[in-house]
């Protein structure tokens, strides 16, 4: 499912026009982005979490040229966690 497959089925299913369902969604999106972006947590509740995890600094290859070592930075990657209704409903 795209962005676009998921605007027509919350317009459809809320029976409102694709524009007024792909602004809700941008804002949905900008404020979970913005959250993460503070180091915030943002649960969705059924849902599941979205959450920052820190990744540590390594050593890795160069895929072009293999026995080139190359340094990793330590960086903050979003993550995220399904509900337990989430899950449920998956299975």
């Amino acid at each position: 499912m795209t962005k676009q497959d998921l605007v027509a089925a919350v317009a459809s299913t809320a029976g409102v026009s694709k524009r007024v369902a792909g602004d809700a969604l941008e804002a949905v999106l900008d404020s979970v982005t913005k959250e993460l972006k503070k180091g915030k947590n943002v649960t969705i509740t059924g849902f599941g979490t979205f959450r920052i995890s820190k990744r540590a600094a390594r050593t890795g290859v160069n895929p072009r040229n293999p026995s080139q070592k190359i340094k990793i930075p330590a960086m903050n990657v979003p993550a995220f966690k399904a509900g337990k209704s989430l899950k449920d409903a998956v299975r």
